[in-house]
């Protein structure tokens, strides 16, 4: 069964964490969309890395997504607060009981700016733990629907995860064995 998942970048975003949330999804199976919170399909990433999203935040609002997943990049998760189309449909995915990530500073900039996880264990990167309020020291963090994690050097066990939780253990072992992981 294909999940449906969306995946936001903007100027400043991690572009590691943004390629391996994309790409292992994709290779689970996921009807992954990716959508820009710019003005511009296109954007640069933190080490100038361009990456083109297949539609722009508005056009993706109203619809219903399994997992919403954020990267980071101090710059990126500065942007991607700063969309209101997108953090309005983060508190609508957390009420409905949907999934929603986000890794490295994500956390701490998007999801505790809007209260996103002020109710729940999250980790984030390291520096910015002190940003949130139930901060844990762990390389990636699920309470309830939500799950967070700590940067660049997590973000294929954190995009593994995102598999588990969508597609469950066989599924995430499965691609893990793939890619040469374990």
């Amino acid at each position: 069964m294909s999940r449906k998942v969306l995946v936001t970048i903007a100027d400043g975003i991690e572009e590691i964490e943004a390629v391996c949330i994309i790409d292992v999804l994709r290779r689970a199976g996921s009807d992954v969309t990716v959508a820009s919170v710019g003005d511009s399909l296109q954007i640069t990433a933190s080490r100038g890395v361009i990456l083109v999203a297949d539609e722009l935040i508005a056009g993706c609002k109203g619809q219903t997504y399994d997992l919403i997943a954020l990267p980071g990049g101090m710059g990126g998760a500065e942007n991607l607060r700063d969309c209101a189309v997108l953090t309005d449909m983060l508190k609508e995915q957390k009420e409905s009981g949907r999934y929603y990530a986000a890794i490295c500073a994500s956390p701490a900039v998007v999801f505790a700016s809007c209260g996103l996880i002020n109710d729940r264990k999250a980790t984030c990167y390291p520096s910015l733990m002190k940003d949130i309020e139930n901060p844990v020291d762990e390389n990636v963090v699920i309470d309830g629907n939500c799950i967070t994690s700590q940067g660049p050097g997590t973000a294929l066990e954190f995009s593994l995860k995102l598999v588990e939780v969508l597609y469950g253990n066989s599924k995430a072992d499965e691609i893990a064995d793939a890619m040469l992981v374990r």
